[in-house]
């Protein structure tokens, strides 16, 4: 302000609090579509420079690295009291979304029915509950359903998590895993369904688990981590072994089955085959490559390779004594072969299903059958072939849409079940604006039945899906999904959010997303682009964009928003960007190489210090997607992109909304500080740079409803004021 002010003015001013001046001056920036810079909260800088591979590195704030410190802590409360003091008509707009994402979310939702025997489990959530329960139907699905787990009794505000559970063969047992505030360090228990009590059985330092029961149910095969107090510090998260644990015995005297030399970062998964003759394990050293072993379930013998130093993806089910493989092993989108358990090893595989036009995602054996999820032009198909490859059918499905269900934390993981010896087929589809449901199909007689759909309160006939292929950069065509009214128009003038990911092999399939409705609702326009480094084509679309091509996606990325634009659906003053974990990468690489091409951002759980991501939380996990910063020739491709090195000062950043947890276990909270601190002191724009850091939450997986929608309420209001959507 400028200019003299009388007494009186003087006197008036002299009484405002900072938290109402704060206010005035952030209602004044909304009107005026900026914020004041000089709002954000101090960050102390520092001369830290480290010189790796003769350059030199800066990294000012440092000391934000430290989360616990009474200076981090104090500048987070500071960074959330700005947040929340927020301009009366966000708030009110917020509160509208959180209403509108209430209804769409409370609406009653069934998961995929799993058969056990004569037991069919399920998830299923009623209206507003904070976490879908476990049920059981008896005998057959007609039967009233029965409560086995109910995660909203585990705490008074829904903060305990049920992670995962796997029933015995006869469904009597369940072995589940809990944990707290998104930690996902989950404890393993074991429920009785006879009495609906817990076993004595509780093991510890669980997360992650896959569990393998043998036959009888008298016990399984399962991966743990160690106890934090015996490995070095940083390493809490790795030396996973696995254990075979017999009922009623104490975890302490487990038998130790496998682990032992080799690489600490590895993870191993065991799983029971089909038939609970066998366990199988998978060691994955990174999202591109395991081991598959396997051996008798009711042996101490070691387990024996069936895929062992392939380079390859590879794995696997025992029926009646033949070994049933799905791999990319010389087969980049993958195929099914066949083997018998005595000539497990790939000399001896021979092909059932070949390579196809698509990826072969998964395989089931159900009723004697070999049930294959292909992905063709990133929709499903579910193919039925006889165990020797013969072609059987094809399942009908609704529409364009996927076979698949969507865990956060987890990814897109195949929706379809079944057993060996009973006909019936168990599927759940979806869309992006058709609601799940669940199916059966009956493999003898060809008929599929609805059990279950979601209802929407919103008349979702009014929208509609394009798939888009564009072509990046470098000449590669990419595939994207767009989701508006019926009767956009395309005159560059749409809010458009465009969201991403491009990692870790993993795939983003149309399914249904009720937090994009409120969005839909206003005019806006949601879009999906499948860049390079997921697994949607195959493993050389995952070999495309990462490590050294780690660039590669990104263009794909800036290419779908240029396709949007030069589309008409809108312009750079109205378009968006949107990511979590790897993809919260992708936003901040976004950010800084191309703030001329977004009003907004959302980055959630990101990744941002890319020179120091191997040192915090499972970042050492990761260098075989990204690159290891210790090698020269890997560190120059990671510093090159590295969102938190290439903030520039002077330059007008789009809109930034940063989200991280403190219960974080997978990427670490320093990635969103010190990416803050960086923006909020270089920009020269006024569009606000906010941080919003998550109490009793981690990376998503375990977070109750009631949190999902004030923090998407939230997140939508932040971009649809950035968007100019609010007045």
């Amino acid at each position: 302000m400028s200019g003299s002010r009388s007494a009186k003015d003087s006197s008036r001013w002299s009484t405002l609090t900072m938290p109402m001046l704060t206010a005035l001056v952030l209602t004044s920036c909304a009107r005026s579509g900026g914020f004041d810079p000089s709002l954000y909260p101090p960050a102390r800088r520092m001369d830290t420079v480290d010189v790796l591979h003769g350059a030199s590195v800066p990294d000012p704030y440092r000391w934000l690295e430290d989360e616990q410190s009474r200076e981090t802590q104090d500048w987070i409360d500071e960074q959330n009291s700005l947040r929340q003091r927020t301009p009366a008509r966000f708030a009110s707009v917020r509160d509208q979304v959180a209403a509108e994402l209430q209804a769409v979310y409370g609406v009653d939702s069934v998961s995929n029915i799993i058969p056990h025997q004569k037991r069919y489990f399920f998830m299923e959530r009623t209206g507003l509950e904070n976490h879908a329960r476990l049920m059981v139907r008896e005998s057959d699905l007609a039967a009233e359903p029965r409560v086995v787990l109910n995660p909203n009794t585990f705490s008074p505000d829904g903060t305990v998590a049920l992670d995962w559970w796997y029933p015995s063969p006869d469904g009597s047992l369940v072995a589940y895993g809990k944990s707290a505030s998104g930690s996902e360090k989950s404890t393993l228990y074991v429920r009785n369904l006879e009495t609906g009590e817990d076993l004595p059985d509780v093991i510890p330092f669980t997360q992650y688990c896959f569990v393998a029961w043998n036959a009888p149910g008298t016990g399984f095969y399962y991966n743990r981590s160690p106890d934090p107090a015996t490995v070095p510090e940083g390493e809490e998260n790795f030396h996973m072994r696995v254990y075979f644990h017999r009922l009623g015995a104490a975890w302490e005297q487990d038998r130790y089955v496998w682990g032992e030399g080799r690489p600490i970062d590895e993870e191993p998964r065991p799983y029971a085959s089909s038939d609970h003759s066998h366990v199988l394990l998978n060691f994955f050293r990174d999202p591109s490559e395991n081991d598959l072993y396997f051996g008798r379930m009711d042996s101490t013998d070691p387990l024996r390779p069936a895929a062992e130093g392939l380079g390859a993806i590879t794995t696997g089910d025992v029926v009646d004594g033949r070994l049933f493989i799905r791999t990319n092993y010389r087969a980049p989108r993958y195929r099914i072969c066949a083997t018998t358990i005595d000539r497990p090893t790939p000399d001896h595989w021979q092909d059932l299903v070949p390579e196809q036009k698509g990826v072969i995602d998964d395989f089931a054996i159900v009723d004697h059958k070999l049930v294959v999820h292909l992905i063709e032009d990133v929709h499903s198909r579910l193919v039925v072939y006889d165990l020797d490859g013969g072609l059987i059918c094809e399942v009908p499905l609704p529409g364009a849409g996927t076979v698949a269900s969507y865990l956060p934390g987890i990814g897109m993981v195949s929706s379809f079940d079944g057993s060996v010896g009973h006909p019936d087929l168990f599927f759940t589809f979806s869309s992006w604006v058709m609601p799940p449901a669940s199916y059966r199909y009956n493999l003898r007689t060809g008929e599929l039945t609805k059990l279950h759909q979601r209802e929407c309160p919103v008349d979702l006939s009014k929208y509609e899906t394009r798939q888009v292929w564009f072509k990046s950069k470098d000449g590669t065509r990419v595939p994207m999904f767009i989701v508006a009214r019926k009767d956009v128009k395309l005159d560059g003038n749409n809010p458009t959010l465009l969201y991403g990911y491009g990692g870790f092999n993993s795939s983003f399939f149309p399914y249904y997303r009720p937090r994009i409705i409120p969005f839909l609702e206003r005019g806006g326009v949601w879009a999906l682009a499948n860049i390079r480094g997921g697994g949607e084509l195959g493993q050389a679309w995952h070999d495309g964009g990462r490590l050294g091509h780690k660039q590669n996606g990104f263009d794909d990325f800036y290419a779908a928003a240029e396709t949007l634009v030069d589309m008409g659906y809108t312009r750079p003053e109205r378009l968006a960007c949107k990511g979590g974990s790897n993809g919260g990468l992708l936003i901040g690489a976004a950010v800084t190489q191309r703030p001329d091409l977004f009003a907004a951002a959302l980055a959630q759980v990101p990744l941002m210090d890319m020179l120091r991501f191997h040192l915090f939380g499972m970042g050492a996990q990761w260098v075989h997607e990204y690159g290891d910063p210790r090698r020269a020739d890997e560190f120059a491709w990671l510093h090159a992109y590295s969102p938190y090195h290439n903030v520039r000062e002077g330059v007008e950043y789009p809109g930034v909304l940063i989200v991280t947890a403190e219960a974080d276990n997978r990427v670490d909270t320093a990635h969103a500080f010190k990416m803050t601190a960086a923006l909020q002191a270089a920009t020269s724009g006024r569009r606000p740079i906010l941080l919003r850091v998550e109490r009793k939450a981690g990376h998503g997986a375990g977070k109750p409803l009631s949190m999902k929608v004030r923090n998407q309420s939230e997140d939508w209001a932040f971009l649809m004021w950035q968007l100019g959507m609010i007045q």
